[in-house]
This record gives structure tokens, C-alpha cells and sequence, in this order.
């Protein structure tokens, strides 16, 4: 796969991820809202991925702190990865009466009327969560003018680095100071091809496509670009991008070398993290990951990266953890304040990501913001993830994060930049179907293109002649260009 998604989502603290309780009915009541014995309101929250085992634990003494500082109670149920947002769209579309959700389609689901506008809502009962978010994070999730997203506030801005297994390096004596760019792989690729043969020297798969500056305005399945190094008022198409040609060229002559798989146009294999079945990769990896500091906690053994693209805050950093209240919800306010809590509450928060304090994890003597996590952190599922869960500049930081990574991180948070296309949501509704007539045609050739399986200089000509010939292509990019055309004048 191109990057390990999850990971690009952690936070310093997070390690697991939440998930799937039972989820019974998906149609609830919406006459009334459910209430305590002691008249709190219940805040009903759908929450991502796989719950915790001891989720009765996690929210009885979050509930402590709830009940007392926003009177309300929170219950959340978890719907799985593979099945949240086609759950999520039948809850949506039946007008059940929820409180919060993590958001599935954020754009659409917004401009369709299923989520409340929270703009006033933020100035009352959310004003210390709205002060508290890089401007970025409203930029990038606002729609029609309105915001309608709490985003979890992480990793802002992301870079693509390439990361290596540092036994690895160790074991080779591999040195990877000057590596900045794709072609500084070769060395060492070299090395690991001669000497540790059953180990994939560039680990990718058959959706996999180099990283450049760039930013997508539709999504990373459609070569419409905007290239940040370029004309950023033009939409671009990235393989007519002579320093993206340049990239996939490279990609070709790993691939002629044996450097990458030789399956990889097709193959559906991963590398486990942990195993010494890969020696490169590509990770996507923002401050608040402290470095390799995450990457190499989740491994369980060193991983070393080397950044090679710029930071840089895009509407996907920025739409990474979005949580939303529902239109139809009967507490609007009191679930502002619910989520606010989750935010701006240090106890609530670390209770939550961390787990039991004593059980889980441990305050490092003499300090007030550094954790030792015990073994029945790492043993099962007994704390909730903290990318998809509150403010991560709040969580305790782990004992292996050193100062020198914390620095840096304020250092990349306080130098990223924007891109000029942050903000831009395009409507795919006047091209739906030319979409799908590209998307089908990128299909036939872009895995082998983009995983160095065939010459670029020569399957690209084809590619464009092709996309060109059909006609969608370039009614999207000119649909494309003048709404982005529209933006970028609504700007000045």
C-alpha cells in the first residue's frame, strides 16, 4: 500500500485504535432524548473502528468528569473500519436522532444537511475549543461559508518521509544521512538487494504512487494536481510534471533492478511493521508523531525516516479526525460542550487515550507531562486512540519522545505551510459522470505507471492519448479549473 494509513492518522499516544461494540438497531427513537435516572441528558456518540475491552471502565470515570463539568453523560458506540461509513449513510439517511459522530463524508454529508452548523454554536459553547484550533483546521472544514466539524487537533500538517528499518541499517551498516529525494535510495536499495536477499529492499504495493508536493483537489486517485513547487493558480496534471516523470523514471529503474516487487502492479501484500520482510517504505508523518517516535513504538523496534517532501496544511490534514453533531440531534449545545471537554480536559482526555492511571501507564517522577506506559497498555485493547479522540497537544508525552523531538515539533508546526488550495471543495456534480469514465480509464494504467512497472516515457503518451480521446478527461479539468478559478477570486 502506498502508506500505512493509520499511522499517518496516530498521534504520539496512540497505539490502538477504537472500534466495534454491539450496534443493535441503526434506526433510534427521535421523539425525545434519552436522560439519566438523575435528569442528565445522554450524548449519544458513533465512534470509528474497534472498541476497547473495558469500555464500561473508560466511560464510567469519564462520565465523572462529564456529568460534573458539562452535566451530561456520554455513551458511544463503535461501528468497525470496513463497515462505518455504509452504517453510517443508513443512519444518516433515516434521520436518527444522534448526538455525535465521527464523520464519514464530511463535504457531502455537510452541503446535504446532515450535520448542524456549529458556527454560533462554537462562540457560545465552544469557544475554548474554537481559540484553541490552528486557523488551518477552520479553513479547511469550512463549507458554503459555514463550519460544521470539531476536528481533533493533531497533525495539521504532514510530510511524506521515508522510512527505514532501523535493525536493519544497523546490521548493514547503512548510512542514511544524505538520503532527501527518491533517487538517494539507490545505495542503499543496492545493499539490501546484494546482501539480505528474501527482504523487499522498497516495499510497495499495487497502489502505491510516489509522493511529490502536490495537492489533489479531488482526491489521490485522480492525477488533477496542483503543484505547490509551481503555478499554484493552475490545475496540473501530474504525469505531464517533469520532476513527477522524473520520479517515475526512477521508480522504473528500481523495478528493472529488482528493488521493488515484481508482482507489485497486482499484489495485495503487506509487510508487517514488526518483521524484517521490507527495508524501505513511504510514511506519512506529522509533528505530533514526534518524529519516529511513534513509528517506532508501534513497530517494536527502531525505524529511522528521512523527510522528502515539504510540510504542508492541506483540507486532508485538516480533515483527518472530524467529529460533527448531527442536525437532528435534541442537545446541540450540551454536545458542543461534551466535545469541548474532550478537547481542552487533560484528566478526561488521558484517562481515555491512556487507560487507567496506575494499571495502564504511570506519571515519570518528577514531571508533570511525561508518561511511562505499563505493560497492560500494550497487552489487549484497554484505552481508546488518541488521533480520534481529543486535542493530541493535551495527551501526555511518552517517556522515549525526547526534548529535542518536541522542539522540532513546535518548530514544523510554527513553519508549515498552507496550501493556496486549503479551504477549496470541488463539486463533482456537473462532471459525475465524465469521474467515472476517467477513473476507469486511469484504472487500466496507472498501477504499472505509477509502481515503475513499465516505461513512463512510453505508457504515459498512451495514457493521455487515451484520457484525451474520450473527452471526459478535459471537461473535468476545465470544471475543475474554473471552480478553483472561482475560489481563489472569492480570496482576495
Amino acid at each position: 500500500m502506498k502508506k500505512w494509513q493509520k499511522v499517518a492518522a496516530l498521534s504520539a499516544s496512540a497505539v490502538a485504535v477504537a472500534g466495534l461494540a454491539a450496534c443493535g438497531s441503526l434506526k433510534g427513537d427521535n421523539s425525545k432524548s434519552a436522560m439519566t435516572d438523575d435528569g442528565k441528558p445522554v450524548i449519544k456518540m458513533y465512534q470509528i473502528g474497534d472498541a476497547p475491552d473495558n469500555l464500561d471502565v473508560l466511560l464510567e470515570q469519564a462520565n465523572k468528569i462529564i456529568g460534573e463539568k458539562a452535566n451530561a453523560k456520554l455513551e458511544i458506540q463503535y461501528l468497525g473500519w470496513g463497515e462505518y461509513s455504509d452504517k453510517m449513510n443508513v443512519i444518516v439517511n433515516s434521520g436518527e436522532n444522534y448526538d455525535i459522530a465521527f464523520a464519514s463524508n464530511y463535504v457531502l454529508n455537510a452541503q446535504k444537511g446532515a450535520y448542524a452548523d456549529l458556527t454560533e454554536i462554537y462562540q457560545k459553547e465552544g469557544k475554548e475549543l474554537y481559540d484553541s484550533l490552528d486557523p488551518a483546521y477552520i479553513k479547511g472544514n469550512t463549507v458554503d461559508g459555514k463550519i460544521y466539524a470539531v476536528p481533533v487537533s493533531a497533525n495539521v500538517a504532514s510530510a511524506q518521509h521515508f522510512a527505514f528499518n532501523g535493525p536493519l541499517l544497523e546490521k548493514y551498516g547503512i548510512d542514511i544521512s544524505n538520503v532527501k529525494s527518491l533517487e538517494d535510495l539507490e545505495p542503499a536499495l543496492k545493499v539490501i538487494k546484494e546482501k539480505a536477499p528474501e527482504t523487499v529492499p522498497f516495499a510497495v504495493g499495487k497502489n502505491y504512487s510516489v509522493s511529490s508536493n502536490f495537492d489533489f483537489p479531488i482526491s489521490t486517485e485522480y492525477p488533477f494536481v496542483i503543484d505547490l513547487d509551481g503555478d499554484t493558480k493552475k490545475i496540473a496534471i501530474s504525469y505531464d510534471v517533469e520532476s513527477y516523470r522524473s520520479k517515475l523514471r526512477t521508480m522504473h529503474k528500481y523495478y528493472q533492478a529488482g528493488y521493488i516487487p515484481q508482482d507489485v502492479a497486482t499484489s495485495d501484500t503487506t509487510y508487517n511493521f514488526s518483521d524484517d520482510t521490507w527495508f524501505v517504505r513511504e510514511e506519512t508523518v506529522g509533528p505530533a508523531d514526534y518524529g519516529d517516535s511513534l513509528l517506532t513504538r508501534v513497530a517494536g523496534r527502531d525505524i529511522k525516516i528521512r523527510q522528502y517532501t515539504d510540510f504542508y496544511k492541506k483540507n486532508p490534514t485538516t480533515q483527518v479526525a472530524n467529529f460533527v453533531i448531527s442536525s437532528t440531534s435534541k442537545n446541540k449545545e450540551k454536545a458542543m460542550k461534551v466535545l469541548t471537554l474532550l478537547n481542552t480536559d487533560k484528566e478526561l482526555l488521558n484517562g481515555l487515550v491512556y487507560g487507567p492511571e496506575g494499571v495502564n501507564w504511570e506519571k515519570v517522577a518528577g514531571s508533570e507531562d511525561r508518561v511511562k506506559v505499563l505493560p497492560p497498555y500494550n497487552e489487549g485493547s484497554s484505552h481508546m486512540s488518541g488521533w480520534n479522540t481529543g486535542n493530541n497537544w493535551n495527551l501526555y508525552i511518552n517517556e522515549n519522545v525526547t526534548d529535542e523531538q518536541v522542539a522540532e515539533a513546535k518548530k514544523i508546526l510554527a513553519e508549515a505551510k498552507e496550501s493556496p488550495a486549503l479551504g477549496f471543495n470541488f463539486n463533482p456534480e456537473p462532471v459525475k459522470a465524465e469521474l467515472s469514465a476517467v477513473s476507469n480509464t486511469l484504472k487500466q494504467y496507472a498501477p504499472a505507471i505509477n509502481t515503475g512497472t513499465v516505461d513512463p516515457d512510453v505508457e504515459i503518451p498512451k495514457l493521455m492519448e487515451k484520457l484525451k480521446s474520450e473527452g471526459a478527461y478535459e471537461k473535468v479539468l476545465k470544471e475543475l479549473q474554473k471552480q478553483y478559478d472561482d475560489f481563489l477570486s472569492a480570496k482576495k
